[in-house]
């Protein structure tokens, strides 16, 4: 899909001022207060890298908390990626997931059963168990929340946000076999999709780690692509020359909504010119789609290209 100047930097003005882009270009303030108690566990990762000497390689710990909004609005689906968000924070890191617990707050049973019945879902689908958490009962005119934690495990090689360098290959891997669920940015290409693919398309991940073809990248979540690669970059000190032209993007969908989604599969992967090969050759045989569609440069500023034009993202 090929894009003018104009239409262009009505993409990137689009993005600048995207709420949920703005959120995560300065998501520091959120870990910022933890750092002086954090020990020597790096802090903008996607999930707390604990090293682990027992096994000679990490633990890995993250949580998720659900809008609430989003709960009250898709009770059951907030449940199911509840689970799946948390799974995709241990893949992006190199990791494999233990166990899950949750967190739910709820004005009455029938939100609590529906939040409990997509939960369970996606336990099935990901054979990964719920083994506790904390349920609270709450007055009739609250509205429900929703948070889970999850632990994994690690080899000594790891995929971390703080890896990107200058002249690494920007790749995305992304299963585009989905849809839009209702009108949110929540590109659903998990609920359609066999348990057995579900398991096996995150086990890539760990796969891309442990052969060392990937040490930098991160799960793509709300703020969607652009989004989480202004995390990716404020981590690891570069830019990043985005071509979007050769970005994957669902038919009759507008790059500015694209640019912003939340896939249920979603991985940015900075790779090095020595590992492409490998990398690509991984996903080969698979429904997830792999893409090179850009590079990661010197400075801190996002550019985006498109048809022999480059426009800067303000954030």
């Amino acid at each position: 899909m090929s894009l003018d100047l104009q239409a262009l930097k009505s993409v990137a003005c689009a993005l600048s001022n995207h709420p949920a882009v703005v959120e995560k270009a300065g998501i520091s303030y959120a870990y910022t207060p933890a750092q002086e108690v954090a020990g020597n566990v790096a802090l903008g990762d996607d999930c707390a890298a604990i090293v682990d000497p027992a096994s000679r390689g990490h633990l890995l710990f993250a949580a998720e908390g659900m809008l609430p909004s989003f709960v009250s609005d898709d009770p059951w689906f907030a449940g199911y990626s509840a689970v799946m968000v948390n799974l995709s924070d241990i893949a992006a890191m190199g990791g494999r997931p233990i166990a899950i617990t949750d967190v739910i707050s709820s004005p009455n049973e029938k939100t609590l059963n529906t939040i409990w019945a997509g939960m369970r879902a996606a336990a099935h689908a990901y054979n990964v168990p719920i083994v506790g958490g904390h349920t609270t009962r709450l007055a009739s005119d609250q509205p429900a929340g929703l948070a889970a934690a999850v632990l994994g495990r690690a080899g000594a090689n790891l995929i971390t946000s703080f890896d990107a360098h200058p002249g690494d290959h920007l790749a995305v891997a992304i299963d585009m076999n989905g849809a839009y669920r209702n009108d949110n940015p929540f590109w659903n290409a998990s609920t359609t999709t066999p348990p057995e693919r579900l398991r096996t398309d995150l086990e890539l991940l760990p796969h891309l780690a442990e052969r060392g073809l990937c040490k930098a990248g991160k799960d793509i979540s709300n703020g969607g692509i652009i989004g989480t690669l202004a995390m990716l970059c404020h981590c690891s000190s570069v830019g990043v020359a985005v071509d979007i032209e050769t970005l994957p993007i669902p038919k009759d969908t507008e790059w500015a909504k694209w640019l912003t989604s939340f896939p249920s599969y979603g991985y940015l992967l900075a790779i090095a010119p020595a590992g492409l090969s490998g990398a690509s050759g991984l996903f080969a045989h698979t429904e997830i789609t792999f893409a090179t569609i850009g590079r990661f440069v010197d400075g801190s500023t996002i550019n985006l290209k498109a048809n022999g034009h480059c426009v800067s993202i303000s954030l």
